[in-house]
């Protein structure tokens, strides 16, 4: 399936402070290596025939690159996000400003939330998977699902290294998803292995390869080149696997998915 992204280029990249386990403002950062992989990203989407829009980055917001975080969209409604650090918290007004121009219906958020970061879809099951803990509240899951009109499962993140959804669970086609139990309180991982029985689990070492934080079409996987062994079973699995080199981007807690908003119309 043709699929249609949303991305920022990272020109103002870089790790001034820290909000994740994986940020260090003591290590450079290389914004010119990071443009150059995030180009590179953005250039394989088009090649694979997906649609790419770019969102401008804004000077002072070095995050913007994870233009996952800024909303999170189904059936042509965007539910806005609400940073929960105040250092992004002007990138979801650009990200309003964007979706309004562009003709989407867009719901400002009430309840803390980082929109895809903590927020997927899997569209066989007209299911939401919804994480919290770290940055989304359990209040900002009730409100998706009035928003979107949709079934929220609601899962507990319990690792600070995996502080989004989209650091530990990616949604593979239209019935099935790719995780770490691990990041998940005990509840959540039963609940996630009961609605997908057929699910690829992934193992602590794919998860801090950040090997959960890809993007798939339902046909080709794109997978941060660090995660060669998930993506020798998703090869197996029958996925198409394309790596993707963005080691520049892990500086700051992100990969491939917190680069690719989806825009779901």
């Amino acid at each position: 399936m043709t699929r249609h992204y949303l991305m920022c280029r990272p020109t103002y990249f870089d790790v001034t402070y820290a909000i994740n386990a994986w940020m260090d403002t003591s290590v450079p950062v290389d914004t010119d290596l990071a443009i150059a992989q995030w180009q590179a990203l953005h250039d394989a989407y088009i090649e694979l025939g997906h649609q790419v829009d770019v969102l401008e980055p804004v000077p002072g917001l070095p995050d913007m690159v994870f233009s996952a975080n800024g909303a999170f969209s189904v059936g042509g409604t965007v539910y806005g996000a609400k940073f929960a650090h105040h250092e992004r918290a002007a990138e979801a007004r650009a990200h309003e400003t964007w979706y309004r121009e562009h003709g989407w219906t867009y719901v400002p958020a009430v309840a803390t939330n980082e929109g895809e970061g903590d927020f997927t879809y899997v569209r066989g099951k007209e299911l939401v998977l919804a994480g919290r803990g770290f940055r989304t509240t359990p209040e900002a899951h009730e409100e998706a699902a009035k928003v979107l009109d949709r079934q929220v499962l609601s899962l507990q993140l319990v690792d600070e290294r995996f502080y989004h959804l989209d650091v530990a669970l990616f949604v593979l086609d239209e019935e099935n998803v790719c995780y770490f139990p691990g990041a998940f309180a005990p509840e959540s991982a039963h609940a996630l292995r009961r609605t997908f029985p057929d699910a690829v689990i992934a193992t602590e070492a794919d998860a801090l390869a950040f090997g959960l934080n890809a993007v798939s079409d339902g046909t080709t996987v794109i997978i941060a080149t660090e995660a060669d062994a998930l993506a020798r079973r998703l090869d197996s699995a029958g996925y198409v696997i394309r790596p993707m080199a963005l080691a520049e981007l892990v500086k700051a807690g992100g990969n491939v998915k917190c680069c690719t908003a989806e825009l779901r119309a």
